[in-house]
C-alpha cells in the first residue's frame, strides 16, 4: 500500500445523529496519528463527488474538530444520489448523458488526488460505495473505500449499532413529552406520534421504551387529573407487526372511555402495503425516490391512521405528530459519542492500512467492532419482535403479543 497523502470524506442518505460527530471524530483521529495527510469533505455527498465541489479541512478546523461534537445535521451537506440510476443523474444535471457516473466518480477522486475515500451513510450510502469501491479495484484505481454505518432505523445488515440510532430514541422520546402533554387539550383525544421507520421497527420501538422511561421517573398527582395513565403510550405499531385496525379499536375504545385518550406510537412504514394499495387502487401515483423508495413524507402514514383509529374511537380531536426530523438532526448523545469515537479510530487504522469496507459491531462474529466487507452490507435488517424488553413493553401497555407480517 502506497503513503496515504489524500483523503477525502462525505455523508450522505437523510440525516441521523451522528454525522457532525463522525466528521469531526476523523479529522480529529487523523491529525493526531497522521497529521500530514491532507483532508478534503466532499459537499452534499456524491453529489460533490461527482461535481467536484468541496471543503479543504484547514489547520483551524483540525484546531476546532471537537466542535462539531456538539451540534447535529452535517455540516459538509447531504444529498440522495445513487451513482448507478444513470437517468435520475442526468436529469439532475450531474452527469451527461451517456456518461457511466461510477467512472465520473472514480475520475474525480483521481483527479482531486484522493487515495481514501470516507463514506458516512446507511444503507443505500454504504451500498453505493460498495458499488464505486468494486469500480475502482476492478478498474484498478488503487483507492481505498471506509463506510461509517449511519440510519437512526438502525436497520444495517450485519451491523448490531448503527450510528445516531441511540441518539434518535432518546430525542424522539423528549419530543413526545411535549406532545403527549396535549392529551387534555380536548376530550376523547387521539395522538399519533409517528416515528421514522421505513421497513424497520426498532426506532419506534426504542423511542416508546425510552419515553416510558421517562415516565418511570415522573411523580404524577392522579387526584388533579395528572395520571401517569393518561400520560402513558396505548399502542406501538412496527411494519414487522401485522395491525387488526377492528381488534385494535375494540381495545382502544375501553382505553379512551376509561382514561379519555389515546396515545399510538406508529413506525412511518408501518401498515404502508395497505396504504399503497388503496392509493393504487383510486388511481393515485406513489412518489418514490432515486432509490426506489416510496416517499413517506408524501402519502403521509400517520395522517392515514389517525383518520381509520378516529372514527372507530369516536375522538373528538386527533393531532398527528411527527419526530423525525426533530430526532435526526439532534447531536450525539453519550452513548454515540464513545461508539462513533471507536468506530472512526478504526476506520482511520483501516484506512491508513489500504483495508477497504465498512466499520461497525458484526453481529454475524460476536458483535465485534471490525471492518466488514462492502459485499455483505445490506439494508432493511427486520426489527425483532420477541426481544424481551420489546416484549415485555408491549404486554405493560396492554397490547397483545406482535404478530409478524405475513407470518
Amino acid at each position: 500500500m502506497a503513503q496515504v497523502k489524500k483523503v477525502a470524506l462525505l455523508t450522505a442518505g437523510g440525516f441521523a445523529p451522528c454525522l457532525s460527530t463522525a466528521v469531526g471524530g476523523l479529522v480529529k483521529h487523523y491529525t493526531e496519528v497522521a497529521p500530514d495527510v491532507e483532508i478534503i469533505a466532499y459537499r452534499y455527498g456524491y453529489q460533490g463527488l461527482l461535481k467536484g465541489d468541496y471543503l479543504t479541512v484547514t489547520d483551524e478546523v483540525r484546531a476546532k474538530a471537537d466542535v462539531l461534537h456538539r451540534f447535529g445535521g452535517s455540516p459538509i451537506g447531504n444529498s440522495r444520489v445513487k451513482l448507478t440510476n444513470k437517468e435520475d443523474l442526468v436529469r439532475r444535471g450531474l452527469v451527461a448523458e451517456g456518461e457511466d457516473p461510477l467512472k465520473v466518480a472514480a475520475d474525480r477522486l483521481v483527479a482531486d488526488g484522493v487515495d481514501v475515500l470516507h463514506t458516512i451513510g446507511g444503507d443505500d450510502t454504504n451500498t453505493t460505495a460498495a458499488d464505486l469501491a468494486a469500480y475502482l479495484a476492478e478498474h484498478d484505481y488503487g483507492l481505498t473505500v471506509v463506510g461509517l454505518p449511519k440510519t437512526i432505523d438502525n436497520d444495517i445488515i450485519p451491523i448490531r449499532q448503527s450510528l445516531g440510532a441511540w441518539t434518535a430514541a432518546e430525542q424522539g422520546a423528549k419530543f413526545a413529552a411535549n406532545v403527549v402533554a396535549e392529551h387534555n387539550s380536548g376530550s376523547r383525544m387521539l395522538i399519533v406520534h409517528e416515528v421514522m421507520g421505513r421497513n424497520c421497527g426498532y426506532l419506534t420501538a426504542a423511542t416508546a421504551a425510552k419515553y416510558r422511561e421517562w415516565l418511570d421517573a415522573q411523580e404524577w398527582v392522579p387526584e388533579i387529573g395528572l395520571s401517569r395513565e393518561a400520560w402513558d403510550i396505548h399502542a406501538v405499531y412496527l411494519p414487522e407487526a401485522e395491525i387488526d385496525l377492528d381488534a385494535e379499536a375494540e381495545r382502544l375504545n375501553k382505553v379512551m372511555d376509561t382514561v379519555g385518550n389515546v396515545t399510538i406510537f406508529l413506525s412511518e412504514g408501518a401498515g404502508l402495503d395497505a396504504i399503497i394499495a388503496e392509493l393504487e387502487k383510486s388511481g393515485e401515483e406513489v412518489p418514490r425516490d432515486p432509490f426506489g423508495h416510496v416517499k413517506l413524507d408524501k402519502i403521509n402514514p400517520g395522517a392515514w391512521f389517525g383518520k381509520q383509529f378516529a372514527k372507530r374511537l369516536s375522538a373528538e380531536k386527533t393531532m398527528v405528530q411527527k419526530s423525525g426530523y426533530f430526532s435526526r438532526s439532534a447531536a450525539s448523545n453519550e452513548a454515540d459519542l464513545e461508539l462513533i469515537g471507536r468506530c472512526t479510530e478504526l476506520a482511520v487504522e483501516c484506512a491508513l492500512s489500504g483495508r477497504s469496507g465498512v466499520i461497525g459491531q458484526d453481529e454475524e462474529a460476536g458483535d465485534v467492532l471490525t471492518n466488514i466487507d462492502f459485499t455483505r452490507i445490506k439494508g432493511g435488517k427486520p426489527f425483532d419482535l420477541t426481544q424481551p424488553w420489546f416484549t415485555g413493553l408491549l404486554e405493560s401497555v396492554g397490547q397483545p403479543p406482535a404478530t409478524p407480517v405475513h407470518g
